[in-house]
């Protein structure tokens, strides 16, 4: 096994690398370029260096992450054989993704490596673009980039940029958060005599003639709050803000306990939206939920408790502990396969108590901690075979309901009635039906009924005293004639 030389070429010209480097490349007996897209190539072979390419690579495959994959195998196996120069843009150690490969099969032991440097294409493009990198850059690789991968408030430079498709991917990406015309900088052969910069709205940067494999693409800081919404440090800025000592008196007065109320409203607010189908309506009452999510973290971060990052950290964890057929070794048929691993691991997370049901109260629905309990309990055999033995406990309860109705103090008919609504929600449970959404589902359905009873009496007579009961029944009836999809 030899040494594989990996040389940089730097950013743009032949008279740009340094003396070492241009040595280096003169004495080299073997020399293979990731790419001949490079000036440098041109003007080395115009003074009789052999170099070949990697070029045909890009053509046979249809991902770049398939060409570098390939372009490393073939580099082990040349090496093998003999000494290898492979000459790279810029600097070996920037933004170059086969380096980055190369060096994991030096780890494995596969090749040697001889890194001999090379000029960055980031000094020139900071000098083209006159801005100082301290201020804070992120550096991001156009072939590979994701929305969440970029920093609103920094300078972004884009490499890898080789093509208008790749370009088109970036604008998709940058699209996401910024503006449709956010200035964007495109900056080819930084440094050298060919150099260009020129600014366009984000939206055009797909449409620019000059693109190619020396392109770097430019997105300046978003300074404005207003212009950045879409970035999730702005909206915990936002709430950090309001909950500052010269912030909002309302939001620095909350606690866990004063907001409890409004995290119930607001999600039975999304439940509505969701169960209309409103899209609109939906996005804003998500944004109230996640709201109050971001102002507890906010209380707990001021009381010095806990942040944001640690809510972060233990939901992570727990998805990942929960879902180990995505994130370790276990194999599932179905997703009831899923819940039942779910519920396994849950259980095994939960500290020993001392009744099954501790934990599973919920003091805002007495329906959903009645659900509650009946499941826990099932799960340990207390329960009816069949949905038959749920039925009939119903109607023995119901019985003797009605036998309280007659004879019994108001107390005794309350005890009735809860073993009533207890049953229902049991006979509900085996159906797999929420009881909440039924409940919810009842009362919206009473009240269109209701307002088309109301809007009835107001375009007639005027007033409820003015009909009898047989005459608003009437009304009622019309109304469920009229909702397509109910037989009630």
């Amino acid at each position: 096994m030899f040494p594989l030389t990996i040389i940089g070429l730097g950013a743009g010209e032949l008279e740009q690398l340094s003396l070492g480097v241009y040595r280096n490349l003169k004495k080299s007996d073997f020399i293979i370029a990731r790419t001949d897209q490079h000036p440098v190539i041109a003007e080395l072979r115009a003074e009789g260096v052999l170099i070949s390419s990697f070029d045909e690579i890009y053509e046979e495959n249809d991902s770049f992450q398939k060409v570098y994959e390939e372009i490393v195998e073939k580099l082990v196996m040349l090496s093998a054989e003999k000494r290898v120069t492979y000459v790279v843009p810029g600097h070996p150690l920037v933004a170059e993704k086969t380096v980055q490969l190369l060096i994991e099969k030096e780890h494995m032991g596969l090749i040697e490596l001889e890194v001999v440097g090379g000029n960055s294409f980031l000094d020139p493009i900071f000098a083209a673009l006159r801005i100082d990198p301290i201020e804070g850059f992120q550096l991001l690789d156009g072939t590979d980039m994701k929305r969440d991968d970029v920093n609103m408030t920094q300078h972004i430079l884009i490499g890898q940029v080789y093509d208008s498709f790749i370009a088109s991917e970036v604008k998709l990406s940058l699209m996401e958060k910024y503006a449709y015309d956010h200035p964007i900088t495109i900056v080819t052969a930084a440094g050298s005599s060919f150099e260009k910069v020129y600014t366009v709205p984000l939206f055009e940067i797909d449409r620019v003639a000059e693109i190619d494999n020396l392109t770097t693409v430019y997105v300046p800081p978003v300074k404005e709050l207003e212009d950045r919404l879409k970035d999730w440090s702005t909206f915990r800025a936002i709430i950090a803000a309001l909950r500052a000592p010269d912030g909002c008196p309302w939001d620095r007065e909350q606690t866990h306990s004063s907001l409890k109320k409004y995290m119930i409203e607001e999600a039975h607010e999304l439940i509505e939206a969701i169960v209309s189908e409103d899209e609109d309506a939906i996005i804003e009452e998500l944004g109230d939920v996640l709201l109050q999510v971001f102002l507890h973290s906010q209380i707990g971060e001021d009381d010095g408790y806990f942040s944001m990052e640690d809510v972060l950290q233990t939901l992570g964890a727990k998805m990942i502990r929960r879902h180990p057929h995505i994130f370790g070794d276990v194999t599932v048929a179905n997703s009831d396969e899923v819940l039942q691993n779910w519920q396994t691991i849950k259980s095994e997370e939960k500290m020993q108590s001392d009744s099954l049901l501790d934990g599973q109260n919920r003091h805002m629905s007495s329906l959903l901690t009645s659900l509650n309990y009946q499941k826990e309990a099932a799960k340990v055999g207390f329960d009816w075979p069949t949905i038959e033995g749920a039925f009939d406990k119903f109607a023995e309860e119901w019985k003797e309901f009605q036998h309280e109705i007659v004879s019994g103090s108001e107390e005794r008919q309350l005890d009735e009635l809860g073993d009533v609504l207890f049953t229902v929600v049991n006979i509900a449970r085996f159906l797999k039906l929420s009881p909440e959404e039924a409940m919810m589902h009842a009362n919206r359905k009473f009240r269109k009924r209701f307002a088309f009873v109301e809007e009835s009496v107001m375009k007639q007579r005027g007033a409820f005293l003015d009909y009898t009961l047989d005459e608003l029944e009437a009304f009622w009836q019309k109304a469920k004639g009229k909702e397509d999809g109910y037989e009630n």
